[in-house]
């Protein structure tokens, strides 16, 4: 598999926020992209449809970080998106995606309603985060090419910045957006 540089729809979302993001913009973007071709290699089969609905859920995925400036971003996340769908009369795909992006800190495995994409979307934002330490059956040397191609940019820089400001907010709840429960079951 080849690494995809830009994913259209993800790019043109991300370019809406520029402004917002500053100078975290090309960190996120190559966050984003990264995790995107970690989405596509773990779902070979991926219809368009399925690729637009993980591009709308990366793009949106840790974006109050910025437009709320706050660490326990899931829901304000997903509710900028929700603005988004509403706008492109997506409503339909709308629970799909809130699932996706609610449940990508999952810690353990996504059981649930919709499950196929916010698995295999959880898994991709873990191998990122990860700096490619968890795997998450894709294959190493796929893992380094994409690190290679798209360079993080000072991503994990500005997720210490964010888990800094959050610890002396709150320390005794210094990661707010990870999920140990699942709230979508079946």
């Amino acid at each position: 598999m080849n690494v995809v540089m830009s994913y259209s729809l993800a790019d043109e979302i991300l370019e809406t926020y520029k402004p917002v993001i500053k100078k975290d913009f090309n960190g996120y973007r190559n966050h984003v992209t990264r995790m995107l071709n970690f989405c596509h290699y773990l779902m070979p089969d991926i219809t368009m449809e399925e690729s637009k609905k993980i591009q709308i859920a990366a793009a949106f995925h840790d974006i109050a970080l910025w437009t709320h400036n706050r660490v326990d971003y899931l829901v304000p996340s997903y509710q900028d998106c929700h603005q988004y769908i509403e706008q492109e009369g997506l409503e339909d795909w709308k629970e799909e995606i809130q699932i996706i992006i609610d449940m990508h800190h999952l810690l353990f495995t996504y059981k649930g309603p919709h499950e196929k994409l916010a698995e295999v979307f959880r898994k991709a934002d873990l191998i990122d985060f990860s700096l490619g330490l968890v795997k998450n059956s894709i294959d190493k040397d796929f893992i380094k090419q994409v690190r290679n191609a798209i360079p993080n940019a000072g991503f994990h820089k500005t997720l210490m910045r964010f888990t800094m400001v959050q610890l002396s907010r709150n320390p005794l709840n210094p990661v707010p957006m990870m999920r140990i429960k699942n709230i979508y079951k079946n």
